[in-house]
């Protein structure tokens, strides 16, 4: 997704976006999907009437207090909608996984090359400053501010092909160590439920999430080839834990006790940097290296320049045979969570929507913010990608695109040539020949070697 979310439906109006949302939701059965995902009535209105309601309050200008509470207007009664969050059997991870499956499944259809696919993890602050008996709530640290808050971290899974940004996955975590944590998990909650399983993971480390959502997300049939992190998650182990299923490309921390061995020697990543012959000037890739990991396995670390005290930062990539400049634009890609983030609890009221002390309420909103984003995503995409138009206009207009090229291509070629004849004493025959062999090859690379040169005007 770009770096400014565009978003479609601020330019018509509120009745307008409604519609359009009761559109998508008729589409995609979101009442089959609540009701696969176990999500069913339990008292009060429906399912679907009670999610609908909390769906569309971000596209009111509302929270939950004046949208549904204090609303006497709406069906939907304020005790069926906190029974309908609070509930720990409703399995909202699975709701997550099939609504975001059938999205990018939709999205990947207009994609022309999958390796522009990536998988992403970061985390952010899920700040609940101002509570003091929410479940769970504990002490973490905000690297933004760097400073410490009152709250969880959101620690998320997404999907991106660089124009659409999709979450996949998340889990609300706790803190690991119970001196950091303000309250401790519900002891009436049975430990045979979702809500129970999701407690356990918020007081689980971090790293120890990355593999079973990895994990997760290729079962569902994403066909990324690599996933992007920042380098909070680039310790060694967790490297190494990833590749058993998935290339990894990530930003390196010049961590004491984290070596790479390079040329028989282990060093720590600045001394690795200050080993290797550098490039002059305004280089886009001051040195590369390829590495041996601590279990056995090579990677190729690249120095880029920055603005920063030391003058560099380091990518990692497992797959070493992968160019620089490649390991480099995808790794940009990581940018799109940013924006996921920063549209969440900007827009779509991740925190300031509802003030839930059930945990099992706050992994219900989470997952409903999910799902406004990923909807809105596609819309994002269906509305700038004319290829969503119909499969008969994406053949077109790639035949168009790669004749276009073509007659580019020779056009060009033709051109340089005249000022080769002009500086040699070539002949007509050998300049021929020469725009002969350049234009097969490019045929041939480009699929086209069946096909007359008289259909491409060559």
């Amino acid at each position: 997704m770009n770096t400014t979310f565009n978003d479609p439906l601020n330019q018509i109006t509120n009745s307008e976006q409604l519609g359009v949302l009761n559109e998508y939701f008729a589409k995609f059965k979101i009442g089959t999907l609540l009701n696969q995902s176990g999500i069913t009535k339990t008292k009060g209105a429906s399912p679907l009437a009670i999610f609908t309601a909390l769906f569309n309050l971000a596209f009111c200008n509302k929270n939950l207090y004046q949208g549904i509470v204090r609303n006497k207007e709406i069906a939907v009664d304020k005790d069926a909608v906190y029974n309908f969050l609070n509930t720990p059997t409703f399995n909202w991870r699975r709701f997550t996984f099939h609504l975001s499956r059938r999205i990018y499944f939709i999205i990947r259809g207009l994609l022309d090359d999958s390796s522009e696919e990536v998988l992403i993890f970061d985390d952010s602050t899920y700040s609940r400053n101002r509570s003091k008996k929410v479940e769970l709530l504990s002490r973490v640290f905000d690297h933004t501010n760097m400073k410490f808050i009152k709250g969880f971290r959101m620690l998320t899974l997404g999907w991106s092909d660089g124009n659409s940004f999709l979450g996949l996955d998340f889990a609300l975590l706790s803190s690991a160590e119970k001196k950091n944590r303000y309250n401790e998990i519900n002891s009436e909650i049975d430990k045979r439920t979702c809500g129970y399983h999701r407690r356990q993971e918020a007081v689980t480390k971090s790293t120890a999430h990355l593999v079973p959502m990895v994990k997760r997300a290729l079962a569902m049939g994403v066909q990324a080839r690599y996933v992007v992190m920042d380098n909070w998650f680039s310790m060694p182990s967790a490297i190494a834990s990833l590749r058993e299923h998935i290339q990894v490309i990530c930003m390196l921390r010049d961590h004491p006790k984290w070596y790479y061995e390079y040329q028989g020697k282990k060093l720590r990543l600045s001394d690795l940097y200050r080993k290797l012959k550098k490039k002059r000037g305004r280089a886009k890739v001051k040195a590369h290296a390829v590495v041996s990991l601590p279990n056995g396995k090579r990677a190729k670390i690249v120095f880029v320049p920055c603005n920063t005290n030391r003058g560099w930062l380091a990518l990692l990539s497992t797959d070493w045979a992968l160019p620089n400049e490649e390991i480099i634009r995808l790794y940009g890609k990581r940018w799109d969570i940013e924006v996921f983030f920063k549209m969440c609890k900007e827009h779509l009221k991740l925190v300031k929507e509802v003030q839930i002390r059930n945990y099992d309420g706050l992994i219900a909103h989470t997952s409903l913010v999910f799902a406004r984003y990923n909807l809105l995503s596609l819309y994002q995409r269906q509305c700038m990608d004319q290829r969503s138009f119909g499969d008969l206009f994406r053949a077109c207009n790639d035949e168009m695109t790669n004749l276009s090229f073509m007659v580019s291509l020779e056009r060009i070629m033709r051109l340089a040539l005249v000022k080769i004849r002009r500086l040699f004493d070539f002949t007509e025959r050998m300049v021929q020949e020469m725009l002969d062999q350049v234009m097969g090859q490019a045929l041939k690379y480009f699929g086209f070697s069946n096909r007359p040169k008289e259909f491409l005007g060559v």
